[in-house]
């Protein structure tokens, strides 16, 4: 019997491609697909949930709100969540779940990338695979795991020194 794991995807650097038109990096098209069939997912089974392709710097607030509620009710239907997202306000997100729903039914992940997947020296299918491994092994509760950590919210901030995520105060 394979674990159902949700997998929503909103956009972010882990998913920007080179638009070779206009010479930069954008959030068009959508790279997980290929991401996870170079994964090997035994016992798993990924549901694909596209929810929008967005920078974070460019969410709203009914963005978050949006992906709050909609990793919250995946949680309640599936093993686990993971949301990928841009890592500039992917804390907000997080701490929106918990403000909504406190402890969700099953683990909910985030992850995304500081570099782009289709980059050379890039983290994104690291932070990928490593999610993929956490919601499978936390208790139900709203988590980061990025760069071989993972961090509990409420308390997680971005470190734009450090290039990853830490827990405020720490």
């Amino acid at each position: 019997m394979k674990r159902r794991i949700a997998l929503i995807s909103t956009g972010g650097t882990i998913e920007k491609t080179y638009d070779e038109l206009s010479g930069v990096l954008a959030n068009n098209v959508s790279v997980l697909d290929i991401m996870l069939v170079s994964l090997e997912l035994r016992g798993i089974e990924v549901q694909r949930v596209s929810l929008m392709n967005k920078d974070s710097l460019d969410m709203s607030t009914e963005d978050h709100t949006l992906i709050a509620e909609t990793a919250a009710r995946l949680a309640r239907e599936t093993s686990g969540v993971v949301v990928v997202h841009g890592t500039d306000r992917l804390a907000v997100s997080g701490d929106r779940v918990v403000e909504l729903v406190g402890t969700p039914a099953s683990p909910i992940v985030f992850t995304g990338a500081m570099r782009p997947y289709e980059l050379r020296s890039t983290d994104a299918l690291q932070n990928l695979t490593e999610a993929l491994l956490a919601v499978q092994l936390l208790a139900p509760g709203v988590y980061v795991s990025m760069h071989n950590q993972v961090l509990q919210f409420p308390g997680v901030i971005k470190d734009k020194v450090l290039g990853t995520f830490v827990k405020a105060g720490a």
